[in-house]
């Protein structure tokens, strides 16, 4: 496998796991180590308590690198960064060495994934000059060298830090590119089936215009011809004035059938616009041959199944997103709705206000429904006729 084909967040998952278990090289020399605790006088549960905090340092590191780049569970997360962060300090004490500043450093790579950016700039300090402590209990270690260890750290961490910000940005970048590429597909597809219903209408026309309009003089002069000619050239008249206006009647029934299938289908579109959308599962149902007659009434229903799966990406950190058209009499009616985090106030955005602007220009109507924890539902229902 190419590294280009490993995307970021794997790459930092890897990065991490590495990190973490080269710190743990030293307890391969578990024999030496009790000898060396025996040496200096200290107990030995000391180096149980720093295993077992290894250990369930790398448990809990594996979790938190396991949801890196979702939005979901964040408090969850925040609070087992804490754990993390205590789980590093008490290795540091037992073990009397550094380990702690490379655990934290591993730490800081995802920190920018967790919060915002200047509240994670603020923890990687923190959480850096919080080993000036375990620092100074070290032997030969005063105050000032402890904050000069701890400094000298912080710069490990800045670099880990800044270069997993730059991965996420890109990470954010790439799937905001797929979503656009997704909206563009769609509208594609939009137009493509605007122009193809054009293009019908436009034949229809022509064929009604012109080749209609000959085929009536043809027969009308094969009616006066009849009356003029005598046998058997008048039997030969009438049947090419039965064929012309057989011909006449095919042609009417063709354009009418043209102007029957004038519905401009969606189906397409819509399955455009939820393919590769990143970090969300989106359930779309749709009735069979899904369309409508007004190219503009087309334009707003995509456009608004757009909105809502951009405010689903972006704001309800949901992980599925069930999303269905239905006819119900001479209304259009979209049903969404996910399972994210919800919320118990809500404050429409730009998004929102502009689809519901649009659903009122054709007397529609917007219905919303959220809750913390319970995730967000939207109901929009969009006439077919305008009415007065």
């Amino acid at each position: 496998m190419q590294i280009a084909q490993i995307n970021h967040i794997r790459l930092l998952r890897y990065a991490g796991l590495f990190t973490y278990v080269s710190v743990g090289t030293p307890l391969v020399r578990y024999h030496d180590l009790v000898i060396e605790l025996t040496q200096e006088g200290r107990p030995l549960w000391h180096l149980s308590a720093w295993v077992l905090c290894y250990l369930l340092f790398g448990l809990l590191f594996w979790l938190l690198l396991l949801k890196l780049g979702s939005r979901r569970f964040a408090p969850l997360k925040i609070g087992l960064l804490v754990v993390l962060i205590g789980l590093a300090m008490a290795i540091g004490w037992f073990s009397k060495s550094g380990l702690s500043a490379m655990l934290l450093v591993g730490l800081s790579m995802v920190l920018p994934w967790l919060m915002p950016l200047r509240i994670a700039l603020v923890s990687m300090v923190l959480q850096n000059y919080a080993l000036v402590p375990v620092f100074a209990t070290l032997p030969d270690y005063t105050l000032g060298l402890a904050v000069l260890q701890s400094s000298f750290y912080l710069g490990f961490s800045a670099l880990v830090f800044f270069t997993s910000l730059i991965a996420r940005q890109q990470s954010e970048a790439r799937d905001e590119q797929r979503r656009l590429n997704s909206e563009l597909r769609a509208t594609r597809a939009l137009l493509a089936e605007s122009s193809r219903i054009a293009e019908r209408l436009r034949i229809a026309r022509e064929l009604h215009d012109l080749v209609g309009h000959h085929l009536t003089a043809l027969s009308l002069n094969l009616e006066v011809a009849s009356h003029l000619v005598q046998q058997p050239a008048q039997e030969h008249v009438r049947k090419a004035q039965s064929v012309a206006k057989l011909l006449l009647a095919d042609v009417r029934e063709v354009v009418s059938q043209m102007r029957d299938d004038d519905r401009i289908d969606l189906s397409q579109a819509l399955s455009n616009l939820i393919e590769g959308v990143p970090q969300l599962d989106i359930q779309l149902e749709l009735p069979p041959r899904f369309g409508v007659d007004d190219p503009h009434r087309a334009h707003v229903l995509l456009r608004c199944a757009q909105e809502i799966i951009t405010n689903t990406v972006r704001h309800a950190g949901a992980r599925t997103l069930w999303l269905s058209f239905e006819q119900v009499g001479d209304e259009l009616v979209i049903h969404a709705r996910d399972d994210g985090r919800g919320s118990d106030k809500l404050t429409p955005g730009n998004g929102l206000a502009g689809m519901r602007e649009r659903l009122a220009q054709f007397g529609g109507r917007l219905n919303i429904t959220t809750a913390r924890d319970r995730g967000f539902a939207l109901d929009a229902w969009l006439p077919l006729e305008t009415t007065a």
